[in-house]
């Protein structure tokens, strides 16, 4: 294993029961995540983007062990976390963290947000009770939280502090790995830009790596050195930021693209995706784009693509490139 890589994704799996009837009998799967491989390098952010029910959260959260994976495996400092025995699990678990997409349900509405960032250095026992002031108010001010805020309840917050909340919450612990699940995807804009430097400079002055999900493509691009582009729980392109932004090469790609608003006059316009995503439980033979596809052929529609690299560093899953 590379020192180069934090993380590494080899096949993994996330299905969910679909259960019916009287007794709760399963009639199914959901197959939220269905095969998914990439490496995340060491001081970098990396970009997972996709429509709403891709499995961008789903992979995610299955990362952290907050779901059983089905089947794969995930490599953290080259150390597989299925190896570990629940106390070295817990006892990595300070260096992995969570910015959740909704910061407001994520705090408890009766503690104090002090408290509520404190908590976790309790429980790990990383400081005394008599140091805990003294390093919340720290890593406050880094998120650029005052240190008068500290007894304030979560309600008394704006959405954008309730996020740098959030955000002090998995700071606190001094991660090396933070997964940030759409977390400016509810604020104003003059917000996001606030959150993104605070990541910019997470990752320049503390070494933070970042798994970064997001439907933004704006956002992303500005953000993220590595991207990967999910479709209905599958990675359909992967590359570096500047390559897949300049020459993005699957059809769903370069749709995605095409749906930001731009103001260039000599962008030609592309038509907009038809129809919806399919469901999870019941994916379309072959590529699972080919329902939605303007180039599908009659193979697309038999015969599942691989992700294959068709460039250094550039992995496409696409019968037609």
């Amino acid at each position: 294993m590379s020192n180069d890589y934090v993380v590494e994704v080899e096949g993994l799996k996330k299905y969910f029961p679909l259960r019916d009837g009287l007794f709760g009998q399963q009639t199914g799967q959901l197959r939220a995540v269905d095969g998914v491989s990439f490496k995340i390098r060491k001081g970098t952010i990396f970009g997972l983007v996709g429509e709403s029910g891709s499995g961008k959260t789903t992979v995610g959260r299955t990362l952290l062990g907050l779901y059983d994976k089905t089947a794969g495996s995930i490599k953290y400092g080259g150390r597989p976390l299925q190896n570990l025995t629940p106390r070295q699990m817990r006892a990595l678990r300070p260096q992995m963290q969570l910015v959740f997409q909704d910061p407001y349900s994520s705090l408890n509405p009766r503690i104090r947000i002090g408290n509520a960032i404190g908590e976790a250095m309790l429980e790990h026992k990383l400081c005394s009770r008599a140091e805990l002031y003294d390093k919340v108010t720290e890593v406050m001010k880094i998120c650029g939280l005052a240190a008068q805020h500290y007894n304030r309840f979560p309600h008394e917050f704006s959405g954008g502090q309730r996020q740098r909340i959030g955000i002090a919450r998995a700071l606190i612990l001094n991660p090396d790995f933070i997964i940030a699940d759409e977390p400016i995807s509810a604020l104003d804009v003059s917000i996001q830009a606030q959150i993104i430097n605070l990541f910019s400079d997470l990752r320049e002055q503390h070494g933070v790596t970042f798994l970064f999900i997001s439907h933004d493509l704006g956002v992303v691009e500005h953000l993220c050195d590595d991207v990967a582009v999910m479709y209905l729980g599958q990675l359909v392109e992967t590359a570096s930021r500047d390559v897949l932004f300049s020459q993005p090469l699957h059809p769903y790609t370069r749709a995605l693209l095409a749906a930001v608003p731009t103001l260039d006059p000599e962008r030609e316009p592309i038509a907009a995706l038809q129809g919806e995503i399919p469901d999870p439980s019941r994916p379309p033979p072959g590529c699972r784009f080919s329902s939605r596809c303007p180039l599908a052929t009659a193979e697309c529609r038999r015969t599942a693509p691989q992700l294959r690299e068709v460039a250094s560093g550039h992995l496409v899953a696409c019968h037609r490139v």
